[in-house]
């Protein structure tokens, strides 16, 4: 390898670890807000009605979902590079907002805004990371982005554990932390070259004599960029529908369903992660480029509802448990959230990246805000058994999908992959 080429592979790596910690952010906000609402809800006597709005409007569900929608379309219309120069800031905004909370508008405010620069940020950070990698390495790339998103949630409950006696002053500092790491995030982020993928589309843009299709009637009218949509929106959302759930109620089944205390259940959700995280640094970077992703999808997926029937008809013994959450631990690691995040920035063409992830981000995070509405009623009435039923099922569909259309991009260029999807007129 030249010299030059070193240096390149050096600046790639470099930016995909800047970009990476917009992941971070975004599940760690997730996390600190699930992780103290109880004690914000304590704090400011917020009824169950309050508290639901906030987990609706959060990074979690509508507030990213309203955010990837905006996120992407600015990300197509003006780079990615945008995105970086503004979106941490807006991010801190909101993180401050709440760290200083004092009454629930205040907080709820804090939710919001957090919520919206989460979605804004994620349609972004996939598509630059996907365009500066090449064909060999392009999932080890997205891989180091979906272990920064799983050490998210790893870090804050680990913080939550240590900060527990502060009650919410160690939930306020946990926000702290946050706020830091989006501040070097948005520093380093702000010294990023913009995509030369997108540059040259642009150009290409410019010098068309045809008038351009709007991206959003190019996405739902053009017959491979609408399967395209229905395929990954098919396996991501309903896999999603369950760790989304999971993320913000798993605590609270642990102590009403296993009988656990909450220290318990936050110390099992930080194994959790920390298996999740490793899971993805150690299997899906070095294997997502060089094995068949049709079997390694598979092999995740099946854990996945191998781990969710454990969880379901085995009574939550502790045996149970931590089979339960070494299973989805690995399974997380190698399974949907990893290659949506690849499929999902390969088969597009550039002029459309960010918006079809802005649209299809925008029903997944919509779709787990609408079920984490339904699923406390499932829950306590009908029972855990019924309520885990659910998620198996939603698991099987996932799997399905995910296997049956497993697109065949691996070892390919950007380029090569749209030419054989919509023909040579149409650029990478």
């Amino acid at each position: 390898m030249s010299g030059s080429a070193v240096t390149t592979e050096k600046k790639s790596w470099k930016a995909t670890a800047s970009v990476s910690l917009t992941n971070y952010l975004d599940s760690g906000c997730i996390v600190a807000g699930a992780s103290g609402l109880t004690l914000w809800a304590n704090e400011l006597n917020l009824n169950s009605l309050q508290v639901g709005l906030l987990g609706a409007i959060s990074a979690n569900a509508f507030g990213s979902a309203v955010g990837a929608l905006i996120g992407g379309r600015l990300a197509d219309k003006y780079g990615r590079k945008f995105i970086y120069t503004y979106n941490m800031l807006v991010y801190m905004l909101g993180i401050a907002t709440i760290m200083f909370s004092f009454n629930f508008p205040m907080l709820l405010a804090g939710f919001f805004v957090t919520g919206i620069a989460v979605g804004v940020g994620v349609p972004a950070s996939w598509t630059y990371i996907s365009e500066i990698s090449d064909e060999s390495n392009r999932a080890k790339h997205i891989g180091i982005s979906q272990f920064a998103w799983s050490c998210g949630p790893a870090i804050i409950f680990t913080l939550g554990i240590i900060f527990s006696p502060l009650g919410l002053l160690g939930n306020r500092i946990i926000f702290g932390s946050l706020f830091i790491v989006a501040l070097i995030a948005w520093l380093l982020q702000r010294q990023l070259n913009e995509s030369k993928i997108w540059i040259e589309d642009k150009k290409k843009q410019a010098e068309a004599t045809v008038k351009q299709v709007h991206p959003y009637k190019q996405l739902f009218t053009n017959v491979i960029s609408f399967k395209s949509l229905l395929f990954l929106v098919g396996v991501y959302m309903f896999w999603n529908l369950v760790a989304g759930a999971m993320g913000f109620f798993m605590p609270y089944v642990y102590s009403t369903v296993g009988g656990l205390t909450n220290l318990q259940a936050n110390m099992l959700q930080a194994v959790l992660w920390v298996i999740t995280a490793v899971a993805t640094y150690a299997l899906f970077v070095p294997l997502g480029d060089k094995v068949s992703q049709r079997g390694l999808f598979f092999v995740g997926a099946a854990l996945a509802v191998i781990s969710w029937m454990i969880l379901t008809f085995f009574d939550m013994s502790w045996p149970a448990l931590w089979v339960f959450v070494i299973a989805w631990g690995v399974s997380a690691g190698i399974s949907a959230q990893a290659f949506y995040a690849l499929w999902a920035t390969e088969l597009f063409p550039t002029n459309v990246r960010g918006a079809s992830q802005g649209v299809m981000f925008f029903a997944v995070r919509g779709s787990a805000g609408v079920w984490s509405m339904i699923f406390p009623t499932i829950l306590t009435t009908l029972g855990f058994t019924v309520a885990g039923t659910f998620m198996i099922v939603l698991l099987l569909i996932s799997l399905l999908i995910g296997v049956i259309w497993t697109p065949q991009t691996r070892g390919k260029t950007l380029q090569q992959i749209v030419e054989e999807r919509y023909g040579k007129k149409v650029k990478a």
